[in-house]
């Protein structure tokens, strides 16, 4: 499936690009939350994180990594966000990592304002955790 970010990678869109690797590329969002707003993604269309392969994986995150420490600079703080598929709020089917300057007065607060929290009991708690341990 086409989408904005495979017009990115094949040069159909133009972007800032801050920076490419082998297998993902950097660049500054074109709809930004704050200044300096960055994402980056896998050239290989991946829907989900656990879609990519060991490689794209490790290139990608690497190449988070510089791009926050980057950012960080400027800014002094960042939000590292992924939308892993439709249901959590994924808009555009293709891995993308947000990487979002932070300031105290941005009015965006911490992650858990975002949720409506619902409290679980120790037995959902537990049951949880047996479906997700080793």
């Amino acid at each position: 499936m086409e989408t904005v970010f495979s017009k990115i990678i094949a040069g159909d869109i133009p972007a800032k690009i801050l920076k490419e690797t082998e297998h993902s590329l950097a660049f500054l969002d074109a709809f930004p939350l704050t200044k300096g707003h960055t994402l980056v993604i896998p050239k290989n269309p991946r829907e989900k994180i656990q879609d990519l392969t060991d490689e794209e994986n490790k290139d990608l995150f690497s190449l988070v990594h510089i791009m926050a420490s980057k950012i960080d600079s400027i800014s002094g703080a960042t939000l590292i966000a992924i939308h892993n598929g439709k249901e959590a709020g994924q808009e555009i089917p293709h891995v993308h990592v947000h990487i979002i300057p932070r300031s105290s007065s941005d009015g965006a607060g911490p992650i858990h304002s975002m949720f409506n929290s619902s409290k679980l009991s120790e037995l959902e708690i537990e049951e949880i955790y047996n479906k997700l341990k080793d």
